[in-house]
């Protein structure tokens, strides 16, 4: 349990950073419009803290440790989050110092992204599948 409790309080340091430096990057670029950047802090609180907060309160109850399931969760998901938040960066950036990108360099940013979110899904269906793997378990 302390591990992911750790993995929560990881996510929200870079959720802290990810805020300052939205604010900072854009203060010092004079950018007032919108950029993927503000997007960054929120996710890495939803999808890292808060996320690895809930999976420390069901890693014990429900006896996740030796689920093989469970560990491929925490590796793809945690794969996934890491690569859609660099992909936000990066499309945050070129949007604050407004650089002009082909359409093809701006359509692998968002395919490389959109597979950051794939990896997203895959882990938390893995999480999903194990706990009820788990919870069955229980019940017998």
């Amino acid at each position: 349990m302390r591990k992911y409790i750790n993995v929560s309080f990881f996510y929200f340091i870079l959720a802290m950073i990810a805020g300052v430096f939205y604010r900072e990057f854009t203060k010092i670029n004079a950018f007032s419009g919108r950029t993927v950047l503000g997007f960054t802090h929120g996710h890495l609180l939803a999808l890292g803290t808060l996320v690895f907060l809930i999976v420390a309160l069901f890693y014990d109850k429900f006896n996740l440790a030796n689920n093989k399931k469970f560990k491929m969760f925490f590796k793809l998901y945690n794969s996934g989050l890491i690569l859609t938040v660099i992909m936000m960066l990066v499309r945050g950036v070129i949007q604050v110092k407004e650089v002009a990108l082909t359409a093809s360099k701006s359509a692998m940013i968002s395919g490389i992204a959109g597979l950051g979110h794939i990896i997203l899904f895959v882990g938390l269906l893995l999480f999903f599948m194990a706990l009820r793997e788990e919870s069955a378990k229980e019940i017998q």
